[in-house]
């Protein structure tokens, strides 16, 4: 295994398939088209995930419970999701949006950015390189070559399921997506990106409920209602997070498309001669498969960053979670420890007949690192120090001075408290 350089790009397009996991069940089954359908939640299978316009048009909103779904609607059909089939197909749409670009940022199932610096030299002005795209989305569709003549089977969604954006960087170019039309794309040209967010709604904007609840409190609805304030008065109001929420309105900073690094990964798998189902047996059957995971010559001189664990269940289901290590490991107690809390938090929704555990990032590194790194009291004064400095940076930004001070020890033999210390600003 060996490090690849990742590859980025200013200029960026966003393919977006909206309710991809939806219409993946569709196209598997097209009965379900004519029918009010609701996929219920991967992690929780008592409440509504996505639904179909049929039943939305019944009244069913996502997250409600299934007995209110089938209340207000009687004829809902109700799918089991199936996660690691809906992964297969959006692996399938990277490789072929990876035919078009080197640099390729999967964002979520169904949405990915697509590079586009120096797309020019091959396909021309951006409208051309749109138009490669969507030829990509369509072998994605067909899985099969353009110039093959096997019929479209293998993914058949209609072409009017991809949306895709074009712009300097992801932000615009996901914008871009979200309003264009099915089966068309939105092009933002350099130098417009202001004119073109201004008009845009504030839930555009990477927010969070409480940021979003004040920004409408202040009657600010759109992006350029936003743009239009001075930005050292949002910083005041809302912090660091304020500032990047700020020039993202406003069209000043483009997000670079940072292309994934997709090392082979190592695949550990175990049948079962019966399907399991008792998540002690589960436990002990992920150990064993990290464990053996781990003793992959291809491991050796490398931790384990990501880590997936999938499921194939009895009737056709499946089930799927991914961790990532905040400290990359290849300790098998740190890395089971996420997919053990998940698979308690929401376990397969049937027995289990195979199971799967795959190692899909790596970081330069071995076991023997970690037995030198420093012990949990330096460790948490670290974090502590961190918190210090990043509470007090926040603070300087907003007041524009710090308000922090460090007592020290001056002149501890006078009599005059005043003397003994003094205040000096403090730089964590």
């Amino acid at each position: 295994m060996t490090r690849t350089p990742q590859l980025t790009s200013d200029g960026a397009a966003c393919c977006w398939i909206p309710l991809f996991p939806l219409r993946c069940e569709t196209a598997r089954q097209p009965e379900l088209a004519s029918l009010p359908v609701a996929l219920v939640g991967p992690d929780d299978t008592r409440r509504v995930w996505q639904l179909s316009s049929l039943a939305r048009h019944a009244g069913v909103k996502p997250g409600m419970t299934v007995s209110q779904a089938i209340g207000l609607c009687p004829a809902l059909k109700l799918c089991e999701p199936d996660p690691v089939h809906y992964d297969a197909q959006f692996s399938r749409l990277l490789t072929a949006l990876g035919q078009v670009s080197p640099v390729i940022e999967p964002a979520e199932l169904g949405r990915a950015y697509v590079g586009t610096d120096g797309l020019e030299g091959l396909y021309g002005a951006p409208e051309k390189i749109v138009e490669a795209i969507e030829r990509g989305t369509r072998n994605a569709e067909c899985g099969t070559a353009e110039e093959s003549p096997l019929a479209c089977s293998a993914f058949p969604l209609p072409r009017s399921a991809f949306r895709v954006g074009w712009g300097c960087g992801k932000f615009i170019s996901w914008v871009a997506a979200t309003r264009a039309k099915p089966g068309e794309a939105v092009i933002v040209p350099v130098g417009g990106e202001a004119k073109f967010l201004s008009a845009q709604p504030l839930a555009a904007l990477p927010l969070d409920s409480d940021t979003h609840r004040r920004l409408r409190q202040l009657g600010i609805r759109t992006l350029g209602a936003l743009a239009a304030l001075p930005e050292e008065a949002v910083v005041s109001q809302f912090g660091r997070a304020g500032r990047r929420l700020w020039l993202l309105a406003a069209g000043r900073i483009a997000e670079r498309v940072v292309g994934r690094v997709a090392p082979e990964p190592i695949v550990a798998a175990l049948a079962f001669f019966s399907a399991v189902g008792e998540r002690e047996l589960l436990v002990h059957a992920l150990d064993r498969l990290i464990e053996r995971a781990l003793r992959d010559p291809r491991r050796s001189g490398w931790r384990v960053q990501v880590v997936r664990a999938r499921a194939e269940l009895e009737h056709g289901a499946s089930w799927l979670v991914e961790a990532t290590l905040k400290d990359p490991s290849a300790d098998r107690a740190r890395i089971a420890a996420p997919l053990t809390t998940q698979l308690e938090r929401s376990p397969p929704a049937g027995a289990v007949e195979r199971l799967v555990v795959e190692f899909t990032a790596f970081v330069p590194g071995t076991a023997e690192l970690q037995l030198f790194a420093r012990d949990a009291q330096a460790a948490a004064r670290a974090g502590r120090r961190c918190a210090l400095r990043s509470a007090a940076q926040e603070i300087k930004l907003r007041l524009k001075r710090s308000l922090l001070y460090h007592v020290i020890e001056v002149q501890p033999w006078s009599r005059l408290p005043e003397r003994r210390y003094a205040l000096i600003d403090y730089e964590p």
